[in-house]
């Protein structure tokens, strides 16, 4: 079995792969302060509550964007499950051209989805995770990533008008009946949400004039299903692509 970990900003997914299938997964929220003990009781209460035997977990791999975590998860490997983690980082992808000006600057998450996309959807393609931020990456028709962009998640800005604006309510992020809003919620819910959906569409349509050539689009992260669907130029939603990168990364760099 493999043991899978992506720890992003706000929340982290975990899966446990079974020869080729993925057996089961989930999604939690991040804690900084966890310690290695708070995570291996966690894992192992997962585990138990699905009837997996910890004891047959044979590989870890592990995408983590928070550096604070980057030891106690590889701790987490090597104490509770017996294994030597993989600890995913441009040096271990040896294979995918990185055309950042500092490679290793490039978010393990983000590497991980690119080898995913390129095995999963062919090339060139697109891949936008919507998470804390909302990152556009592009891997071109040879292989190579090329670099991408990153916006605000949708959570922070409607988090940031919250705060900033004294006289505006908190507002669930939530797809509104009309643009045209009848009450201050209203009229916030429609800015968001249509708003959101527009800043996405508008960006995939500049990056594809750039690349040059028609590109697959592919979403995935926490809020792909609810924004994404709403996006004209997103054909596909995969939420757990990242768990799927990892695997192959996994199998092809250990």
């Amino acid at each position: 079995m493999l043991f899978a970990i992506d720890v992003g900003n706000t929340h982290s997914l975990l899966g446990v792969f079974e020869g080729p299938e993925l057996r089961v997964h989930w999604r939690l929220t991040t804690d900084r302060a966890r310690t290695v003990d708070e995570f291996g009781i966690l894992a192992r209460t997962l585990f138990n509550l699905e009837g997996i035997d910890a004891a047959e977990v044979s590989s870890m791999v592990v995408s983590c964007v928070v550096p604070p975590l980057e030891g106690v998860l590889e701790r987490l490997g090597r104490e509770y499950f017996d294994v030597e983690p993989l600890m995913v980082s441009s040096s271990v992808v040896h294979d995918l051209p990185i055309r950042y000006h500092t490679p290793e600057n490039v978010g393990p998450d983000r590497i991980v989805n690119a080898v995913a996309a390129r095995e999963k959807y062919g090339l060139p393609v697109i891949v936008v995770d919507f998470g804390t931020a909302t990152t556009f990456d592009v891997i071109d028709a040879e292989g190579a990533y090329l670099g991408g962009t990153i916006a605000p998640g949708i959570g922070i800005s409607a988090d940031a008008l919250y705060r900033r604006a004294a006289r505006l309510p908190r507002v669930d992020i939530t797809e509104p009946k009309h643009v045209i809003g009848r009450s201050t919620t209203e009229s916030m819910q429609a800015g968001i949400y249509y708003g959101y959906v527009d800043l996405v569409d508008g960006l995939i349509v500049r990056i594809t004039e750039e690349v040059g050539s028609p590109t697959e689009v592919v979403a995935t992260g926490g809020w792909a299903k609810r924004i994404a669907t709403l996006c004209e130029h997103i054909e596909i939603v995969d939420p757990l692509l990242t768990l799927d990168g990892l695997k192959i990364i996994s199998e092809r760099y250990r």
